[in-house]
């Protein structure tokens, strides 16, 4: 039986692993982790990440071709295959900080392997990385060999958090990197053999390692400049008393452009696309592409910009204050359909908020009181490191309350944002939080969820993205 381990039981490691189980019964998939309680929960009947369909699939194989260890070196040790999937977080000091990749954990791990192996191995890239990594890994590996032989492959992920699962059971494409010599391919062969048991041969890409290394940032680079794109076209949107929405859905409608990733926001979140671009940004400076960087960087400078007007507009709305009024969150996580905060818009919405002394009352379906404390309090550069690694603690913030229903959450409030799209926003009985609210009472939708005449009509001030302004807020600055 062929044996597969993966390191790390994250966002990628777990999902991905639990389908190729499922998918190839005849292949043994540990997955494994230092962080004992992600192994626990991973064990247990409460996932340590929600998923739409990942727990039919770990309760389908765990126990059988399916099993979660914190024992990493032994299933290193046995494995034939070995899979990375450990954090990358942007450097926060040193050579390359605020840009470049850590590529600690990386390293780490590449040096474990090399110590406890005994047999030959493929090592595969999983996690997002620069590219030229799988040189410096090989270089690692090759040093600290004692004679086995190891092969690199680049297997980047491309799954949206929200359908990880159904991207997994039926991808746009699968990329394997790997060297252009007899052995290489022959890896690159051994690792499409997994693939093709569920994907077809057409949508298994093989190139080299450089090209799938690069193709993942690309990837992601591609789909936030079309985001930054079309929110930047909201700003203007406000400004001439156009329709986001409608200048979308015409320009979706040629082909060459297509209609996906054009709703606007508050912003992208995430764990990859600012981590990437940023990551992109520093390559192109150290080949001397400084124009191509500037390019890249505008990117990220849209989506803070767009975080830092939602904020203003707030502030301006409500006489320019918002001091010690209550403000209702609905949504904390980065997009519906998954609690990962990694990045959200939110965490950028109500610290401008608490910086001008708001109360905030939040409301997420999925994200946990102690994960939204957490993200609020703790410094980005705590958030970026392993669980096992940040403050046991964090410090709750008084302005700070968590409840456990949207209605809850704007009982009493001056204003509502909603920063995350879910379904159940939509379908709210904003009479009844109307009633419930201060006066004036306004809602900040970020998402462009809610039915905006509908909402004026029961008396609300309504600012949503991009749409032609409330005649409350037409004379009130973008910028407070």
């Amino acid at each position: 039986m062929v044996k597969i381990c993966c390191i790390g039981a994250g966002y990628v490691g777990g999902p991905t692993m639990a389908v190729i189980a499922l998918k190839c019964p005849k292949i043994e998939v540990v997955v494994v982790d230092i962080f004992e309680p992600r192994i626990i929960a991973w064990n247990s009947d409460q996932l340590p990440i929600y998923e739409p369909g990942l727990d039919d699939v770990v309760k389908q194989c765990r126990g059988k071709n399916l099993f979660f260890s914190k024992d990493v070196e032994k299933h290193v040790a046995e494995a034939d295959i070995v899979f990375v999937s450990v954090n990358t977080p942007t450097k926060t000091q040193g050579l390359g900080a605020g840009k470049a990749a850590d590529l600690t954990y990386w390293e780490s791990a590449a040096r474990m392997i090399a110590d406890v192996s005994k047999s030959d191995k493929i090592v595969v890239e999983k996690s997002t990385v620069p590219v030229k990594t799988a040189e410096a890994i090989e270089k690692i590996l090759t040093h600290n060999s004692k004679g086995i032989n190891f092969q690199i492959l680049s297997n980047p992920e491309f799954l949206a958090e929200g359908t990880a699962i159904q991207d997994l059971f039926n991808p746009d494409r699968v990329l394997i990197g790997g060297r252009e010599t007899p052995e290489g391919q022959k890896a690159i062969q051994e690792l499409k053999d997994v693939y093709a048991h569920w994907v077809p041969a057409e949508r298994i890409i093989c190139t080299n390692l450089w090209s799938a290394e690069l193709s993942k940032l690309a990837a992601n680079a591609f789909l936030a400049q079309r985001i930054s794109s079309v929110n930047a076209m909201s700003a203007l949107c406000e400004a001439t008393g156009a329709d986001v929405s409608e200048v979308s859905h015409a320009i979706g409608k040629d082909t060459r452009i297509g209609p996906k990733f054009l709703n606007a926001s508050v912003g992208f979140g995430g764990s990859c696309f600012q981590k990437d671009i940023l990551n992109l940004v520093y390559i192109c400076e150290c080949n001397g592409l400084s124009e191509v960087a500037n390019y890249w960087k505008q990117v990220v400078q849209v989506n803070e910009y767009q975080k830092t007007r939602f904020v203003n507009r707030v502030v301006s709305s409500m006489f320019n204050t918002v001091s010690g009024k209550k403000i209702a969150i609905l949504g904390f996580a980065f997009k519906k359909d998954t609690g990962d905060t990694r990045e959200t818009p939110a965490i950028g919405v109500c610290q401008g908020l608490l910086g001008d002394k708001a109360i905030l009352s939040i409301y997420d379906p999925q994200v946990p009181q102690e994960l939204i404390q957490r993200d609020l309090s703790m410094h980005k550069s705590e958030l970026d490191k392993p669980p096992h690694l940040r403050p046991v603690n964090s410090v709750a913030i008084e302005q700070v309350t968590c409840v456990g229903d949207a209605y809850e959450a704007a009982k009493g409030a001056h204003g509502i944002c909603i920063l995350t799209e879910w379904d159940e926003f939509k379908t709210l009985d904003y009479k009844k939080i109307y009633n419930n609210m201060n006066k004036p009472a306004f809602v900040f939708d970020g998402r462009n969820v809610v039915d905006i005449e509908k909402l004026r009509q029961i008396g609300f001030i309504v600012y949503s993205i991009g749409k032609p302004l409330d005649a409350w807020l037409k004379d009130m600055p973008a910028v407070a």
